[in-house]
């Protein structure tokens, strides 16, 4: 574990290098991980301690898709695929992947199962972070430890299948055996973490929510549809418009932000689009600064997990999530997009 210094603060961080994949076997062995829920994170978390020799059980309800999916991707119904509750009753280490109101609402029915010198592992800080709002209230006789992978679930198994890997938090809410720490770090590596860095519960938690309404989702999601809105207004294509607001950055200018940094960009673009860039990243900067503010306070104070909490336990949740997702997706700017997809030169047709 080596402390590396980011922009003038130290951190804790642990590599695959000074953990290696050998030495989470070691620790690992003898455990049986019972990954519940194969929705998100699930596949990729499992399939990835599969491949590397971690002993592996599923839990999923029964007639899902999900179900299906766990059965096409090789795991065996009554040998290594389970209904929640039983995956729940063999699993030494109960790897509890759920959504975060799946987790409010299966929590009495899995308590009975933490048994004391378990491990309940989660990769989200959601639910004991609010846990005066999920009521999920660990046992004192277990570990309840993180490993938070910063990338989908998606993500975790193709990098994991191209040989690379995803950083991820790590964090420990209690250490009953004493042994928490290196049983963290084991499964952060067995699950294909590129390096891990030390956090909290609350602190993975207030970043992740702020991260996914701000600069990761949400708020890219709406810069994205003022832009292309006010180029439409002055007559601009939708080609033109998506390309200079959607395709422009995804499949050219963030790779290079993404290779050294954003002042490299700057310094690899046109002498016009770095000055713009310059003059004008601070007015954006100081327009949004105010709403996140507001936005960390709302996270802080629990009223965006409540929300969470309200809307996703709803039984209509999935039909009124597909029609904003449809929306979204039926606008002019994410059809434009479409086709500006179907005409990347990856996708044409081969010549016969």
């Amino acid at each position: 574990m080596a402390m590396i210094n980011f922009g003038g603060m130290d951190e804790k961080v642990v590599t695959r290098e000074e953990f290696p994949l050998s030495k989470a076997q070691q620790v690992l062995k003898g455990e049986i991980v019972a990954v519940l829920g194969y929705g998100v994170q699930g596949p990729g978390q499992g399939l990835n301690m599969r491949d590397n020799g971690i002993r592996v059980i599923v839990g999923q309800r029964r007639n899902t898709s999900s179900w299906d999916k766990a059965i096409k991707d090789g795991w065996v119904p009554g040998v290594t695929l389970f209904p929640l509750e039983e995956a729940a009753a063999k699993g030494t280490i109960i790897e509890y992947l759920l959504s975060d109101a799946g987790q409010k609402a299966f929590w009495t029915t899995l308590k009975p199962h933490l048994t004391e010198g378990k491990t309940l592992f989660f990769s989200h800080g959601f639910s004991i972070t609010y846990r005066e709002l999920t009521g999920v209230i660990p046992p004192k006789n277990i570990d309840v430890v993180m490993v938070a992978p910063k990338g989908s679930g998606l993500s975790l198994r193709r990098n994991f299948l191209e040989g690379s890997g995803i950083n991820g938090s790590y964090a420990i809410f209690q250490d009953y055996s004493g042994k928490a720490e290196e049983k963290v770090l084991a499964l952060g590596i067995a699950i294909g973490s590129g390096y891990l860095f030390l956090t909290s519960f609350g602190k993975e938690v207030y970043s992740d929510l702020v991260g996914e309404r701000g600069v990761l989702m949400g708020a890219i999601a709406g810069i994205m549809e003022a832009q292309y809105n006010e180029l439409r207004k002055h007559g601009h294509s939708p080609s033109e418009s998506f390309n200079e607001t959607v395709e422009e950055l995804t499949q050219s200018l963030i790779k290079l932000a993404a290779e050294k940094g954003m002042d490299w960009l700057y310094a690899n673009c046109s002498t016009t689009a770095q000055r713009g860039a310059l003059d004008w990243k601070g007015k954006f900067r100081d327009a949004v600064a105010p709403l996140f503010t507001t936005l960390y306070e709302r996270v802080a104070n629990g009223t965006e997990a409540k929300i969470v909490l309200e809307k996703n336990s709803q039984p209509d949740y999935r039909e009124k999530l597909n029609a904003e997702l449809a929306e979204m997706g039926n606008s002019e700017m994410w059809q434009a997009g479409a086709k500006v997809r179907e005409l990347r030169p990856e996708n044409w047709k081969k010549e016969a």
